[in-house]
Formats: structure tokens, sequence, C-alpha cells
């Protein structure tokens, strides 16, 4: 067994991300394991880029309220204690609501070539409103 160090808090790039955003490493992919886990935490209206993952992600909210939104419009709250699956593939972006922070674990499995993210454009201030309006 091994204590994982930890780790200085970074501010997330803003070329992924809307609005102020922070996360410290919890945990590294390490061979022969490809699981990752970072901490991350969304100042009110922060949010992710669209993205996915080619194997998939599991979100834990720990602190405040948030969403995560798929393409097919799919909105889900995310509060305390939540978790959040998205499948292999498939588009989405998270994030906190006007008002609250919102913090949460991303947990994902990378592949040999990286943590099999893809970056995509950012969430539009219309697209954030709508996913707050239902």
């Amino acid at each position: 067994m091994e204590l994982d160090p930890r780790t200085p808090t970074a501010k997330a790039p803003a070329e992924r991300f809307t609005g102020e955003v922070y996360l410290n490493i919890v945990h590294p992919a390490r061979e022969p394991s490809r699981l990752s886990a970072a901490l991350v935490r969304f100042t009110p209206g922060a949010r992710t880029n669209w993205h996915s993952h080619v194997l998939g992600q599991t979100l834990v909210c720990t602190d405040g309220e948030g969403v995560v939104v798929g393409r097919d419009g799919t909105v889900i709250r995310l509060r305390p204690g939540d978790s959040v699956w998205t499948p292999p593939g498939e588009e989405h972006w998270h994030g906190s609501v006007d008002g609250q922070l919102m913090c949460h674990y991303a947990l994902l499995e990378g592949t040999a070539e990286g943590d099999g993210t893809t970056w995509l454009e950012p969430v539009t201030d219309d697209q954030y409103r709508q996913a707050h309006s239902d």
C-alpha cells in the first residue's frame, strides 16, 4: 500500500472550462491500472466544455449543487452524495448552478495513449441557462 502525495490546487485550463474551476489530482493513473481521480471545484456558474470519455466517467458530488447535461438534453441535478455515470463516448458537460459552488470527484479510466478525454467546444450561455430552466 502507498500513500498518494497531496497535490497543489491548480486552476483548470481556460480552453476547457468556462469560469473559475480548480482541481487537485487525487490519484494519477498508475500501471497496471489506468484509473485516475481528481477533485474538481466549480465556482458559481462555472462549467466544463462539451467533452466525452473513451471509457466513460463517474462523477461523485461532495458539496454544493450542479448539473450534468447530455447532448440529448438530459439534465441531471447533482447534490452532495449523488453520483452520475456517463457512458463511453457520450458527449456531456458538467458544472455548478448559479449562486452555488459545486465540488465533485471525477473518476475515469484512460487508455495507453492518455486519459481518453475528447475535449469539444465551450458550452454557450444559452445552453447553460437552458439546463437550469427545467
